[in-house]
């Protein structure tokens, strides 16, 4: 490694001898050292297997620790994205076991060979909370990982045999549409609303044996009316878009909980779709049993959206716009 100084700015050059972990750094068509220069007030340039940093002391030295975090990674078959580079760029200065605890804490590995993982503290502090209590409520805006970090969990203890089965089940409402309005059976009614839970088993699990755990009722997914009268033992059951449901609703499903089971709850306060004059049962709960050993409820915000960069910004402008409505 080479430090030289021009004028104000600091230059600092280091070698990566690996071309794999080389490539991996830089990103697809330098991916990832041009984000890193849009977030950070630095230069990097590279030539062969040469990496060099140029910019202020401070920010050259921190550039380095985020190169050497990701080096670290890489080493330890973290395949790297751009939202774990977000990451580590927003906690340069936390401490390298703190971030190495997150990066490294992998739910499950899908079937093309991507581990699963908690890409924020707060997304950390819900995947503990969901393997240390029964019953989780994760409340928070779109894109937080609030579904998909749960269903990562419920198959690593599918998986692991902690549980026999899952069941994934959400209210069958959108927008103010009613299922009569659509066309064919009642599968074909609420497949659309299902959807995204259909799309995070794809994801984590090979089609094959997703059909064969559907077949063999070893993963069940339903709209939240078919939960009425059953009693759910050794399960991992999972209630998405909870927001939707109605008191009545929401007491019909925590009370379905048998042994060994554990339930998460997810949704978004600010998307609710049922009537008005409905209270929202996700609302409505967390006064109810927020002081019950064993519940534990996690809240996520804009700053924790693991989407697209300008996600973030489209939530913010709308939190925006609405204060200044209700002003």
């Amino acid at each position: 490694m080479m430090r030289t100084r021009k004028r104000q700015d600091t230059e600092l050059s280091f070698t990566i001898n690996s071309i794999d972990t080389l490539r991996k750094v830089l990103g697809h068509r330098n991916e990832y050292i041009n984000y890193i220069e849009k977030k950070l007030p630095i230069h990097i340039h590279h030539k062969g297997n040469v990496i060099k940093i140029v910019g202020e002391e401070s920010y050259v030295d921190n550039t380095k620790l985020l190169f050497d975090r990701m080096i670290g990674l890489i080493e330890k078959k973290r395949d790297l994205n751009l939202f774990e580079i977000d990451y580590l760029i927003k906690n340069l200065f936390a401490d390298d076991r703190d971030v190495q605890e997150l990066m490294e804490d992998v739910i499950v590995i899908t079937p093309r060979k991507k581990p699963i993982a908690p890409k924020n503290p707060s997304q950390k502090r819900y995947v503990d909370a969901i393997r240390k209590n029964d019953m989780v409520f994760a409340i928070g805006p779109a894109g937080t990982g609030k579904t998909y970090l749960a269903v990562a969990v419920a198959i690593a203890e599918l998986l692991s045999h902690k549980v026999q089965r899952i069941i994934l089940t959400r209210p069958a409402v959108e927008a103010g549409e009613k299922l009569g309005f659509l066309p064919g059976g009642l599968a074909e009614k609420v497949d659309p609303y299902l959807r995204p839970l259909y799309d995070a088993l794809y994801d984590m699990l090979d089609y094959d044996k997703v059909m064969r755990f559907l077949d063999k009722g070893i993963i069940e997914i339903a709209p939240i009316a078919f939960m009425r009268g059953r009693t759910l033992n050794d399960s991992f059951v999972i209630m998405d878009e909870a927001q939707n449901t109605t008191s009545e609703q929401m007491k019909m499903f925590l009370t379905r909980l048998g042994f060994n089971s554990k339930a998460v709850i997810t949704g978004d306060i600010t998307q609710i779709d049922i009537p008005k004059e409905q209270k929202s049962g996700l609302v409505e709960v967390q006064n109810i049993l927020k002081d019950i050993d064993g519940i534990e409820f996690i809240y996520f915000t804009e700053k924790d959206v693991v989407r697209h960069p300008l996600v973030q910004d489209i939530i913010k402008a709308y939190e925006r716009y609405n204060l200044i409505k209700k002003g």
